[in-house]
């Protein structure tokens, strides 16, 4: 039986990270990828900070950290002033991947300057990707790169340059179904060109006709059919992470470019905790369905 591992971006539950904990535990779950924490993104949190304001809470909790859910690398792919602001960051969040036990960092590559082309800026892309890589590699932590919107790796394609590039130990993939859909990528395509380099895998859905973020299992996401292609044919072991996106929770505008309304539409939950369970209890039928039981 394959391993499989539930985690989830607990801060949709509630920015207050003691209500986080809470709901993950009352759900039975032991495990998040942690974004942000009272209010505060991760990385603005120093080693320091984390070991005295979140970690006693997390090892009182009895949670356990999935990846360490950093903004690292969703800045302006020109801009050198943030660039060397995020490389010390790093630094700071593979210290907290030491002291928790955690052993990856979500991360992204770069904003492309808007109606530009992508591809032009392949070598600027790659030549700061290593540079965070090798700050990885030195702490001996994986950074996980999320396929996102407007940024370089947007798209399986470009993706794939990334790991062609950057063949590493150190950067892997995070599959997220939504964002490659909100790309209008087929995601089958997506992931048969990408999963040799996948450790990790977001759940989130979304649909084609207008972006908007569903219920996972319920969208173009393919989420049933390529988890049971990836655990039950190709032995895929790991975390899979709930990443809902289910009502506009408190943070979520510090992670998009865009309004909030043109993300999550209409809330389909009365609150963060419910659209956070309704996500967690889709996924369970959807492992229930392709014979697995957590």
């Amino acid at each position: 039986m394959a391993k499989i591992i539930i985690s989830g971006f607990a801060d949709e539950i509630s920015s207050d990270f003691d209500k986080q904990l809470e709901v993950v535990r009352e759900l039975g779950m032991d495990h998040i990828s942690l974004r942000s924490a009272d209010g505060k993104g991760i990385a603005d949190y120093t080693a320091e900070e984390f070991a005295e304001k979140l970690l006693p809470r997390l090892d009182e909790a009895q949670v356990k950290i999935s990846s360490m859910g950093s903004p690292i690398g969703k800045i302006p792919v020109d801009s050198e002033e943030d660039f060397e602001k995020q490389k010390k960051q790093l630094e700071e969040i593979c210290k907290m991947c030491q002291l928790s036990g955690c052993r990856y960092i979500r991360m992204f590559s770069f904003y492309i300057p808007k109606d530009e082309n992508p591809d032009d800026y392949k070598d600027q892309v790659i030549a700061k990707l290593k540079e965070f890589e090798a700050i990885a590699r030195k702490y001996e932590v994986v950074l996980l790169h999320e396929n996102e919107k407007d940024i370089y790796g947007d798209i399986a394609r470009r993706c794939k340059v990334i790991f062609d590039e950057i063949p590493s130990p150190y950067l892997k993939a995070a599959f997220d179904f939504a964002n490659f859909v909100q790309c209008k990528e087929d995601t089958k395509e997506c992931w048969e060109m990408l999963k040799e380099h996948v450790v990790y895998i977001h759940i989130k859905d979304a649909v084609y006709t207008d972006n908007e973020n569903v219920l996972c299992g319920t969208g173009d996401g393919k989420i049933e059919q390529l988890l049971k292609q990836a655990i039950c044919d190709e032995g895929y072991e790991g975390f899979l992470t709930l990443e809902p996106h289910l009502v506009r929770f408190d943070t979520l505008a510090s992670l998009e470019t865009e309004s909030t309304e043109n993300i999550i539409k209409e809330n389909k939950a009365k609150d963060g905790a419910e659209g956070y369970s309704m996500q967690y209890h889709a996924l369970l039928d959807i492992l229930n369905r392709i014979g697995l039981e957590k």
